[in-house]
Formats: structure tokens, sequence, C-alpha cells
């Protein structure tokens, strides 16, 4: 189941007789940059001035390094600094149980809601018992006001399939007004040997229409079909008549396949803006799901993944083949 970044400068001759040198080590990646000054001929005598000519001899002495508190400041604002701000959101980061009471009760970071059942979900599947105390959290966590975490309250559920009130909560989600949510749901409830949401797995394999919200003016992100879209990614904008900007986001990544309606068009709320086909990995889940419980009805739905084709990799050619011949097999046995 699933869950759910340089410069360099030289300077020019400050003097039109006296050379100065200094040379840029840009060879390392390009926001860490090495300067360094050889003072060459910087022994002058000074009784003859040190021509500027290809006769000119010059003595070099070894670089100075009089700036390494310059280095250190670079690797810490580069290097340090954004690796404890990507750990500290990293939901692979262990949690004690006091901090897990803190980040699933946080109504103000739905990332650290996000975070405490990514942790619970990692130690249902390593087997601690003792994280079952946590259980009622992750069903209150499914009617959180976010998508975001309702979808990993799903995918939490999901890897436990002999809790009951899991059941439950997941059959209720089916219901849910964001597809993402939905399709998580659907998810888990195969963990259950749930057959009710094989609709819901078979619509997880089509193109799905994003609608304006509202009424106003529509600013398209996305213009060409064929671009690719995270997870919770900007698709559009809606200018409304009182001034106010709402932005439109896809619950999970997919492609563009088509676009519906011209940038700065004026729509009304519900008016299709575009087409999304699902993404590789969405498809690669619905099709391991419905080989469990797929009906031949849904055959048709999966052919089209068997087809070589440039947005169909090998191995979902593969596994639609395979869950096909599963849905047969199945057919056969009960009639």
């Amino acid at each position: 189941m699933r869950a759910v970044g340089g410069f360099g400068f030289a300077r020019l001759p400050g003097h039109s007789r006296i050379r100065r040198i200094e040379l840029v080590d840009d060879s390392a990646a390009n926001w860490m940059t090495h300067s360094f000054t050889p003072e060459t001929n910087s022994i002058v005598d000074n009784h003859q001035p040190i021509l500027d000519d290809e006769n000119s001899s010059f003595k070099q002495r070894t670089p100075s390094r009089k700036y390494p508190w310059a280095i250190l400041v670079v690797v810490v604002l580069f290097v340090v600094v954004p690796f404890i701000s990507w750990y500290g959101t990293w939901f692979g980061r262990p949690l004690s149980d006091a901090k897990m009471v803190e980040y699933l009760h946080d109504e103000n970071k739905p990332r650290n809601v996000q975070h405490a059942l990514s942790q619970i979900a990692n130690r249902i599947v390593d087997g601690d018992q003792s994280i079952k105390r946590f259980y009622p959290e992750v069903v209150a966590a499914s009617q959180n006001k976010q998508p975001e975490v309702r979808m990993t309250a799903a995918w939490a559920m999901g890897q436990d399939n002999t809790y009951q009130d899991f059941h439950s909560a997941l059959l209720v989600m089916l219901q849910d007004p964001i597809a993402g949510v939905r399709h998580n749901a659907a998810l888990g409830l195969v963990r259950f040997s749930d057959s009710s949401a094989r609709q819901e797995l078979v619509a997880m394999l089509k193109p799905y229409a994003v609608r304006a919200e509202g009424t106003g003016t529509i600013e398209l992100v996305v213009r060409e079909p064929g671009v690719a879209v995270a997870a919770n990614g900007t698709l559009a904008r809606l200018r409304e008549a009182g001034g106010n900007t709402v932005e439109i986001h896809t619950s999970e990544a997919g492609r563009v396949e088509s676009i519906s309606i011209a940038n700065g068009a004026t729509v009304e709320a519900g008016t299709e803006l575009l087409m999304l086909a699902p993404s590789t990995e969405q498809v690669w889940e619905a099709l391991r799901a419905l080989y469990l419980i797929g009906k031949p009805e849904d055959i048709a739905d999966i052919q089209p993944y068997t087809r070589a084709s440039p947005e169909v990799p090998d191995r979902i050619q593969k596994q639609a083949t395979s869950t096909i011949e599963a849905i047969r097999d199945r057919s056969r046995v009960s009639s």
C-alpha cells in the first residue's frame, strides 16, 4: 500500500603595471565556490618595479588561506542548514511516543500529523504491538479537515487488517470528495478482502477531469498536454470577481492528458479545465489490487495497459496481463 537546492568572480587588474591574479575554482558543485589569491610577485624590490611583460619572471608562493571562516559559513548555509531543514520534515525520522502524541494533535501543522501517521504505519509493519494505543487517533485523523492527512490516515489503516474500526473508517472514506483519499481507502479495503472498493480501483485506471471550484477568470499554470504534475501541484489559479485568487491543485500525481479551456477564459463552478491521466504508480497499485478482487467486467478498463506505449512501462504491461489472467481464472472457477 502507499502512503504517503556558482557563482564565481574574477577581479580585473587594479593597476596598469602591477598584476594581481585571482583564481576561482568552480569545479565543485555550482553552489560551492572556492576562491584564493596566489600572491604572485608580492615581494617587490622598492627600487625596481615589476613590469607586466612577457619577459618578467615571477616568484610564486603558496596560496594564502586568509578566510577559512568564509568557507565554513558557506558550508553551513548551503549544506548543514538544508540538511537540518530536510531532516526535520522527513517522515522517516523516528518519533518518541511523547512526540507522537504531540504531532497527532497538532492542528496547525498538517505535516506533523502526517509524520506521526507514517511512523505508526511503519511500526505496524514492523510488528510493534505497542503502537495499537494510537489506533483511535488514526481513526480520528480519517476525519481531519486536511485532505493530505486523510490520505495518510487511509494508508496507515490499510497496514492492519485485523482492526475492525479501521475497516469501518475506510468504508466511510470511500465517499470522500477528494479522489486521492478515496483511492487510498480503496487500496486499504483490499487488505480486508473487501470488494466494495472495486469500482474505485477501476476509476484509478482512468483519466479524470479537474474542474473550476468557483466563478471567475482562469490562469492556467500548466498549459501543455503531456506535462507531469506532482501530488498537490498547482494546475491553475481562479481569479474571482472580488479580487480573491484561489489555487486549483491536484491531490495526486499524474500527467496532463488534455486542456479543455483557453488561458484567461471566464468559467463557472464545475467547468472542466483539463484532464489528468493517472500516474504510473497509481495504475500499478490499482492493477495489483484488481488482481485480487477484479471481475470480468473490469477487463475492458485494464486491457489498454497491456499494449506497448511510451506512456506504459513494461512492468505495467506485465501486471495488466497478469491481472486479466487472474480475473479470468477466478471466473472459470466460480462458473
